[in-house]
């Protein structure tokens, strides 16, 4: 179980605790008083990784030899068909202004109806290339160019912060097929603004008060990557609980299983109730291994609310309260990287990292937080270190030598 983002550093404003360590979580603690702790770099030091290099990696692949861009993950995740020779983009519906200023990214988190604005960006007609553009959960979307002479070495139009105007994608090589496909990002999301700005859902936004999503910004561009199956890397059959289309599609490009869960919304107002029952139905089926991703703490922690940020951590120790009776398995709790509020971002600090099971050496952890797990037994590992622990925990690993 991954709580993404959950990680954090010290802030004055919770007595320069973490917002892990102020919140009250009795069960995340008593998961480590009878487990083993210690501290993970979900890549390597000082490495900040996103979620999904972070996945990646503790699913023991390479994120540098795996990872092409988080486009096709995003794609896959949502459920369009990627083919070699795709390039895969995530976007943002995004809110601009007339000259091209970027005053919020995420469209006051717009939640409802994006499939409707969907529809219209899927009329946008350019030159030989097919325009597969699919919407995910809340203000995420994703955008597939498929065609022939394109590439995924191509910039952003992302300007990453609002109050800037949108980034004119670049190409990052000299070839032919970089320039033809900036050109064509930069028509798609010019015509996207042209087509959204008075659609009657955005129009019926304004009137509410609430931002539109009038325009979309791709980033993350990628070519759809070969990986080895999840099952034939370990011989396990696996299945994903995941709230964003990047996750899921993570699990989907490694041959697991998707469990959708209705009202898991990426955000803070996510169904936990569904994703608690969602993960115990999963459980009884005949899986050797489930990879779960709650991700409302990273959200607190990406709008800098320390409040909202460590009431998400409770309610995810309610999740794990209802888990731990589950019996015959190995239950590793950790997140994927660190999202601290005073920086809004992600940052390369370690996260703590449980795990608990059968003949575990129970170390002397009593709580679960960043500082408290750095005393464990498991000391300090990175993120590809996580499988080959617990395969061995498992007995499925294989001797080295004789």
């Amino acid at each position: 179980m991954i709580i993404d983002g959950m990680a954090d550093r010290p802030l004055e404003e919770l007595g320069f605790k973490t917002p892990l360590e102020a919140a009250a979580t009795p069960n995340m603690d008593k998961l480590a008083e009878t487990g083993i702790c210690g501290i993970m770099d979900p890549i390597k030091p000082g490495i900040r990784a996103g979620s999904d290099t972070s996945h990646i990696s503790i699913l023991g692949y390479d994120p540098y030899k795996v990872y092409t861009g988080r486009g096709p993950f995003e794609a896959a995740g949502v459920g369009v068909n990627v083919l070699e020779g795709d390039i895969a983009f995530r976007c943002n519906f995004s809110t601009a202004n007339d000259d091209g200023v970027i005053t919020d990214r995420r469209a006051g988190r717009i939640r409802e109806r994006t499939e409707e604005l969907t529809e219209a960006v899927n009329s946008i007609d350019i030159e030989d290339v097919q325009i597969i553009f699919k919407e995910s959960t809340g203000h995420r979307a994703v955008l597939v160019l498929r065609g022939d002479g394109l590439s995924d070495q191509v910039s952003a139009a992302d300007p990453k912060y609002d109050g800037k105007k949108w980034t004119r994608v670049e190409p990052l090589d000299e070839t032919q097929e970089a320039r033809k496909t900036a050109d064509i990002l930069n028509q798609v999301v010019e015509r996207s603004y042209q087509i959204l700005k008075d659609h009657p859902l955005n129009q019926e936004r304004i009137e509410n008060g609430e931002n539109p999503g009038n325009i979309i910004l791709p980033r993350g561009a990628g070519a759809v990557p070969h990986v080895q199956a999840f099952s034939d890397k370990y011989g396990l059959k696996a299945a994903c609980i995941a709230e964003t289309g990047l996750i899921k599609g993570i699990g989907k490009i490694t041959g697991m299983d998707i469990i959708d869960i209705e009202g898991a919304t990426g955000g803070v107002d996510t169904n936990l109730d569904n994703i608690t029952q969602g993960i115990l139905d999963t459980a009884a089926k005949d899986y050797d291994f489930l990879l779960i991703n709650i991700d409302g703490a990273d959200e607190a922690g990406h709008d800098g609310n320390a409040q909202e940020k460590l009431e998400f951590i409770e309610k995810a120790d309610q999740v794990v309260g209802k888990l731990m009776d589950l019996e015959d398995l190995y239950f590793i709790l950790t997140a994927d990287h660190s999202t601290p509020i005073s920086v809004m971002d992600h940052t390369g600090d370690p996260v703590p990292l449980i795990i608990n099971g059968p003949d575990i050496r129970v170390d002397d952890v009593k709580i679960y937080n960043e500082r408290a797990a750095s005393k464990g037994g498991l000391c300090r590992i990175r993120g590809s270190d996580v499988m080959n622990i617990l395969m061995d925990l498992m007995n499925k690993s294989t001797k080295f030598g004789a």
